[in-house]
């Protein structure tokens, strides 16, 4: 990572803001088709990225191919997601001229620069999965409303930054702030579109690992994945990872803006469900990350050789818990096998696992569930909900042994 603010330059954000001002236009790679309905899909290539899955352009949503998850569990910067909600994207953004501001119910408002931000608070890193809320929604039956995404809305990447909590203890938070709330410099087309703000409750915006991330993998964060600073929580979905992060504002009562009070909400139930086709009674705010795995070695359809030893692989991630164990099936559930574990990057990363099978000839649906170190572990049955949040079913893969 370099350690020049002037790594990003003005002209470079202008320049990619160009690109991506033409990508519906220019930049299609080629045509895919995700295994649901109507999931045909552009690959496009937008500022920064390599080729990647197109929901929309305005506002940029695009998700990773899922065959990359199985190239390391560290997702590349060019291959991550982008989850925009608001179309209005920063067209120039002067790293020299930058400025966070901190303020509300604090004894001393700041305004700080990158440099500031670098020179004269503590650093940490932390390595963490970035999960859309709505990731694999597109696999919802009977189908839900909002964008129909694969399995790749997710990455894992290292994040580095400074500790919110150490900005907060700089500006000295009043007797009485009770949430904190985070905007981003990317605007709403219309006044009628609230701009998209997100809040934590204090004890959570100062329990040391939320932070306000610069570097991602190690490089200067891309434009698309929130340049030049990024809210990140780790074990969160990604709604509250807000990107071009400027204005931080502690406030003496919950918020309640649209992002809060009315989106991003799941049913209040233990498991975020209700029964198919209903209406919750009541809803919370979306919040932490549920418990999934997935097989990325084989893709459906594939064949594989019988009577050979066979190596199965892919990764599991939770909230924060860890993972404790994987059990792979390759009988459909029948019977399980538990999976090795590979390298433990931390409780929010991407964790391997890996398994060797032999398998007879015909036709087999291998199935793969986690459970973490708290005992929660994935359903056998999709839950249900109105959003299609949350899915973390035990997913089937068929492969064809010959």
């Amino acid at each position: 990572m370099s350690d020049a603010i002037s790594a990003y330059p003005r002209r470079s954000v202008l320049a990619g803001l160009a690109g991506l001002a033409a990508a519906p236009a220019l930049a299609k790679e080629a045509q895919l088709t995700l295994p649901f309905a109507n999931g045909e899909r552009p690959l496009v290539r937008l500022p920064q990225k390599r080729p990647l899955i197109a929901l929309t352009t305005r506002p940029p949503q695009v998700e990773t191919p899922f065959a990359l998850f199985n190239q390391g569990v560290i997702t590349p910067n060019d291959a991550f997601f982008v989850r925009y909600h608001l179309s209005g994207l920063p067209d120039t953004i002067d790293p020299a001229t930058f400025r966070l501001t901190l303020g509300g119910q604090v004894d001393h408002p700041l305004s700080l620069s990158l440099a500031e931000l670098r020179r004269d608070f503590p650093v940490q890193e932390v390595v963490a999965v970035n999960q859309c809320s709505g990731n694999s929604r597109g696999f919802s039956n009977p189908r839900v409303a909002g964008g129909q995404l694969g399995h790749g809305a997710m990455g894992n990447a290292r994040w580095r930054g400074v500790p919110l909590r150490a900005l907060l203890d700089r500006a000295g938070v009043k007797a009485g702030a009770r949430q904190v709330s985070f905007s981003g410099l990317d605007t709403p087309p219309v006044d009628t579109v609230p701009d998209f703000v997100k809040a934590l409750d204090l004890d959570h915006a100062r329990d040391g690992e939320v932070m306000v991330a610069w570097a991602m993998n190690g490089e200067d964060l891309p434009f698309l994945n929130g340049y030049p600073l990024r809210l990140v929580v780790p074990g969160w979905y990604g709604t509250y990872w807000v990107k071009h992060l400027n204005e931080i504002t502690l406030l003496d009562q919950p918020f309640d803006g649209y992002w809060m009070k009315t989106a991003y909400r799941i049913p209040d139930t233990p498991d975020a469900s209700v029964p198919v086709g209903t209406k919750p009674a009541s809803t919370r705010p979306i919040s932490k990350l549920n418990v999934r795995s997935f097989l990325t070695s084989h893709a459906d359809g594939a064949r594989i050789a019988a009577r050979r030893q066979t190596q199965l692989r892919g990764i599991a991630f939770s909230g924060g818990d860890g993972i404790a164990h994987v059990l792979v099936s390759i009988d459909d559930g029948a019977t399980w096998a538990e999976a090795q574990l590979g390298e433990d990057l931390g409780r929010y990363s991407f964790r391997e696992w890996r398994l060797g099978v032999n398998l007879a000839p015909g036709r087999h649906i291998i199935r793969v569930r986690a459970t973490t170190v708290a005992g929660e572990t994935q359903p056998l049955q999709p839950l249900w909900n109105p959003a299609g949040y949350m899915r973390n079913v035990v997913e089937a893969v068929t492969v064809e042994a010959v």
